[in-house]
């Protein structure tokens, strides 16, 4: 077997101790006789999977009695219709834009009704977080909107906007799980599995029990409805249920790992390894002002589409692949989720050096 390292922003590398055990269990889960995939989601067996995924997580992040786990599909995206649907009571709502993603939830949340970007970084490519500290948050804003991470531009949040009493709701999508959480900041936090936890197909919504109301806006439809899933213990429909049990697994893989303060400090590592090249190197630019980096996303460039072409394929040649940076954007990005081991990080420097030096 022959294991590359992946650097792909979405779906993307899982610890390969999850992945052996799901190949051993793949045709007989734990002596039942029949793989997760064939597994009727009614059954005791996959109850257990989906409790334990559930208590594993609440466990990991502390998620307090008030809050309620969901997992639900559609992708993220689909949330970005399911927040104003759920949420907007008073039909306003407050959005940060500092990416592709928070403008398309936007874009989706005036549809349903006055949605106001208080706060925005487009001026510079989405290369900064703006200050957040005093926003025009609207006095009558149901909640104020940001996604956490920036997965195509490499940006992080490192202090949480000020709402000013509003109710904070923010896509966590590629940051989920790599750091401690505060739960209690959030009224709901939601991600989509595939990039730091999961395949593609499910998406984990964390929400405060009391935003959950049959007060919706006319038109939800039923699968989109928040108290639908809540009630139905995410087994409205039939779920993504070898998603979840694949979450279930990263997971308690965290929490063998050491939690959330152990994920950070190897994170931290493996960013430090690559930052600190890119800062004293003549070829490679970060793209990114430096006090909002991300630990997850990191974009740079050459300054030559050519060299930048040369790269990403040289690089697929010495079993580094998926940097290619976003369409929007262009240039590399190396995802370094929770999975990716440091010594990924290592071949992908050592790899930018010499390609430096053969290319100066």
């Amino acid at each position: 077997m022959n294991r590359v390292y992946n650097f792909a922003a979405g779906p993307a590398v899982l610890p390969e101790e999850v992945l052996r055990e799901a190949a051993e269990e793949m045709l007989d889960y734990r002596g039942c006789g029949l793989g997760v995939m064939e597994m009727s989601h009614r059954s005791k067996d996959f109850e257990r999977i989906l409790q334990d995924a559930k208590q594993d997580l609440t466990d990991l992040l502390g998620i307090p009695e008030n809050y309620q786990v969901m997992f639900v599909q559609g992708g993220a995206s689909q949330q970005f219709a399911a927040v104003p649907m759920n949420l907007m009571k008073n039909k306003v709502a407050d959005y940060i834009v500092t990416g592709q993603w928070a403008k398309k939830a936007l874009a989706e949340g005036k549809i349903y009704g006055q949605a106001n970007k208080i706060a925005s970084s487009e001026d510079k490519t989405f290369t900064y977080i703006p200050d957040v500290s005093d926003l025009p948050v609207s006095e009558n804003a149901d909640y104020v909107y940001i996604c956490e991470n920036n997965t195509i531009y490499g940006t992080k949040y490192k202090e949480l906007p000020n709402t000013k009493g509003k109710i904070l709701v923010s896509d966590q999508s590629s940051m989920f799980l790599s750091e401690p959480c505060d739960v209690t900041r959030y009224g709901l936090i939601f991600a989509g599995a595939q990039k730091n936890v999961g395949p593609a197909g499910n998406v984990i919504a964390i929400i405060r029990k009391d935003l959950i109301t049959e007060d919706v806006l006319p038109g939800t439809p039923t699968m989109l409805k928040y108290k639908t899933q809540a009630d139905n213990d995410s087994l409205y429909n039939t779920p993504n249920a070898y998603g979840i049990y694949i979450c279930g697994k990263v997971f308690r893989w965290i929490r063998e790992m050491g939690g959330l303060e152990e994920m950070k400090k190897r994170n931290e590592k493996k960013a430090k390894v690559l930052y600190d090249f890119l800062d004293q190197s003549k070829l490679f630019v970060g793209t990114v002002e430096k006090e909002y980096r991300s630990l997850m996303n990191v974009p740079f460039i050459t300054g030559s589409d050519e060299l930048n072409a040369k790269f990403i394929e040289e690089a697929k040649q010495n079993g580094l692949v998926q940097l290619k940076g976003h369409r929007t954007v262009g240039g590399m990005r190396a995802s370094i989720y929770n999975a990716m081991p440091y010594e990924g990080v290592v071949k992908l420097v050592e790899f930018m050096d010499r390609f430096e030096k053969e290319n100066a």
